[in-house]
């Protein structure tokens, strides 16, 4: 994979941001947990990881804009340039010792995604991508499974924390799903189970209430492995609604029809 000089400036701004995640996943007892929203947390390697993120991409790239979620946005001279991020796109599950979480970064120009890092720290994971360019995961190229019907989907849902908003819906749509589909995890990471659906290890992946930083990664992952994403109960884009629905072509339809069973 020859990637262009943006994502190596990306891929290298993230493994240098990595190095303090693993040794914080290594001294888990010691972490500095604040609760910012119920069910949400940030700790102090959420915030370390985004200075590191945000000093390195500025060194080379000045002038690009920031958003995250741990600073917001951070306007810069370049209109046309932003990197949108999540230093840790899994909190609880990294503050669990769980280790499936990412560092996540993508490059929006103009309003298009052109360029995402998903990297898992704890597997040594690096998916990437860039815009026409393809997806890969440690320089293999990716591809998005071929199944057809949803009957023989493994579909990756995450169930909201407990008074969410969206909890007695979600409970009617696995109540569908469970008669549709062959399985269904709860990763904890939305940047995990987009990189898992581009990568062909999951045949889907549902969740509501995201944020831009959650998913712009692995909307352009999913694009250039060959998938689609979209709005799980209509067309517009996930980026706009916050609720995603990815997979490939053949059972995207199925899986919506099989959802909007759910809201009758």
């Amino acid at each position: 994979m020859a990637a262009s000089p943006a994502l190596t400036v990306m891929i290298a701004a993230v493994r240098k941001a990595a190095r303090g995640v693993q040794r914080d996943y290594g001294e888990l007892a010691n972490l500095q947990v604040s609760l910012k929203a119920p069910g949400d947390y940030v700790t102090a390697a959420d915030h370390r990881c985004d200075k590191v993120l945000r000093q390195e991409l500025a060194k080379a790239r000045p002038g690009y804009s920031f958003l995250t979620e741990e600073t917001g946005l951070v306007k810069g001279s370049d209109p046309d340039h932003r990197f949108i991020i999540d230093p840790i796109d899994g909190t609880t599950n990294f503050m669990h010792a769980v280790p499936i979480f990412a560092i996540n970064v993508a490059l929006e120009r103009k309003g298009e995604i052109v360029a995402a890092v998903t990297y898992n720290p704890v597997s040594d994971e690096l998916f990437t991508a860039e815009k026409g360019a393809g997806a890969f995961l440690n320089n293999k190229r990716l591809r998005v499974a071929q199944r057809k019907d949803i009957h023989e989907a493994l579909v990756a849902y995450e169930v909201p924390h407990r008074g969410g908003p969206d909890l007695p819906l979600s409970r009617a749509e696995l109540a569908v799903l469970q008669g549709k589909v062959i399985g269904i995890r709860g990763l904890g990471s939305s940047a995990m189970a987009l990189a898992f659906v581009a990568a062909g290890r999951l045949d889907a992946f549902i969740c509501r209430n995201l944020n831009q930083w959650d998913m712009a990664p692995g909307m352009l992952l999913m694009r250039e492995a060959g998938g689609f994403t979209s709005d799980v109960d209509g067309e517009a884009s996930p980026m706009v609604t916050g609720n995603i629905l990815a997979a490939n072509a053949e059972l995207m339809p199925q899986i919506k029809q099989a959802l909007a069973a759910a809201r009758v």
